[in-house]
């Protein structure tokens, strides 16, 4: 991430269901999760030529992290984000990602427990 500037594509507060937790229950029943993603990549071209192949097809990358979770069945929440940062940087045009995945009510007392990983294109990678 080189470039003096990267702009962002942010996919906010998708609500999924998925088996994540170390508790049994965890294990037995699907819980809502809460993920937000950034994704980090220049958008110059596409702003320019306002064309669809020039740019991150969010769409798909969304399509791609609701398969994951709705399908995933992880221990640790941290697990979770990664491979949905995986996911976000397969896409060649993604510099990096930011991941947040919350688990509402997970804590008494709080609203919500969850972590946010960065994570960026390894160079050479494609």
């Amino acid at each position: 991430m080189a470039r003096e500037r990267l702009d962002r594509i942010i996919i906010k507060d998708l609500l999924l269901r998925c088996i994540v937790g170390i508790n049994p229950e965890e294990r037995v029943h699907k819980q809502d999760v809460v993920v937000t993603v950034v994704l980090y990549a220049d958008l110059s071209k596409s702003a320019a030529s306002d064309d669809i192949d020039d740019t991150v097809n969010y769409k798909t990358i969304k399509d791609e992290i609701v398969a994951l979770v709705e399908g995933s069945s992880f221990l640790l929440v941290e697990k979770l984000a990664q491979r949905i940062a995986d996911v976000c940087l397969k896409n060649r045009l993604v510099e990096g990602a930011r991941v947040r995945v919350e688990k509402p009510g997970a804590l008494r007392f709080a609203r919500s427990v969850g972590v946010e990983l960065f994570r960026r294109r390894m160079s050479g990678s494609s």
